[in-house]
């Protein structure tokens, strides 16, 4: 349940709200939501009289979302919310490219890739400075030294950037460079960390976990908005199935699922899903056709040295030739990209 306590000059009605509920049995959080206050309480509360709440004047209306995703659910919030980061408004009209190689490795490998892809229309750079890896052989990213070549790049091009953090710990160092923090799909249930990133109140791009279901996925957005953060942004990258023949499996119909469950923009990365260069087109277009806010495509200077994901990385010509295309898709579902 999630009572809607209108802006005050002081805490009077808030404190009558939680008392309350308090005597209807029920304890309330109180959550900071743009310039109103909210008390959110268990998804389905037994007590049937709480409408006295909005009869009283205490709340200005009482939602019972179906969904235990409360703050995430249609229900609570009937339009889709705008996530602004930079000039990149996911959530609005135009689709959201974001773009960037999958680890950051260089200082010239990283700016090649950030003026590039500023020139096609980006809005938004992505590169990797921590990288979770499942060999623990395998490249695992520059660390902080890759934060700052990341803050060099959005320094040169104007670009904001996303970038991945792993652990609760290392949420304050990486919103020191960051623009938006990235939750990878290994830890979309990593409680502890999707409550630092919510109180760190920096725009949260919040992956698909490959085993997790779409409920799952949007509880855990529920954990970032609890803390007061409105600002997430869902990302479908591919599940694991049965199948070998890709990555992951592509889960398309997720998209016009969330749009009819949740008022939170849906991104699609069509490179982590298929592990494909040859099959990154074809998906990102038939995303946007899908209705997707964006996307998140790799893209690298010579993908075949790439210290990381070599095989789903688009050289820069090759995703010149896509942004093209994808524009002319978006424009035919009556979007645009540039």
């Amino acid at each position: 349940m999630i009572a809607v306590i209108p802006k005050s000059p002081n805490s009077q009605k808030v404190a009558q709200a939680v008392d309350f509920l308090r005597k209807k049995g029920l304890e309330a959080r109180s959550v900071p939501w743009n310039d109103q206050t909210l008390l959110v309480t268990q998804h389905n509360p037994a007590s049937t009289d709480v409408n006295e709440l909005k009869e009283s004047g205490i709340a200005e209306r009482i939602v019972l979302p179906s969904s235990k995703a409360q703050l995430a659910s249609r229900e609570f919030q009937n339009e889709t919310s705008i996530v602004e980061v930079g000039e990149a408004r996911f959530g609005a009209k135009k689709v959201v490219v974001v773009a960037g190689p999958c680890s950051v490795e260089g200082r010239e490998q990283l700016l090649e890739v950030a003026h590039a892809v500023k020139r096609l229309g980006v809005t938004l750079l992505r590169g990797g400075a921590y990288k979770p890896r499942t060999s623990p052989y395998e490249f695992q990213g520059l660390g902080e030294a890759g934060l700052r070549l990341l803050a060099e790049a959005r320094e040169e091009t104007g670009l904001p950037v996303v970038t991945e953090v792993l652990e609760p710990e290392r949420v304050g160092l990486v919103a020191k460079y960051a623009d938006m923090l990235q939750i990878g799909a290994r830890n979309v249930q990593n409680f502890a960390l999707l409550r630092a990133v919510g109180r760190s109140r920096l725009p949260v791009l919040l992956k698909r976990g490959m085993m997790t279901t779409i409920d799952e996925w949007l509880q855990a957005a529920e954990y970032v908005l609890l803390e007061g953060n409105p600002n997430v942004v869902l990302c479908e990258r591919g599940i694991r199935t049965f199948e070998k023949a890709t990555r992951n499996t592509l889960d398309l119909a997720a998209v016009p699922v969330l749009r009819n469950t949740t008022h939170l923009p849906i991104l699609v990365d069509p490179s982590h899903a298929t592990g494909s260069r040859l099959l990154i087109a074809p998906m990102a277009k038939a995303a946007i056709a899908a209705g997707a806010d964006g996307l998140m495509i790799e893209t690298h200077p010579t993908p075949e040295t790439a210290l990381s994901d070599s095989q789903q990385q688009l050289d820069l010509r090759e995703f010149a030739s896509l942004m093209e295309e994808l524009e002319a898709v978006a424009k035919a579902v009556g979007r645009g990209i540039l």
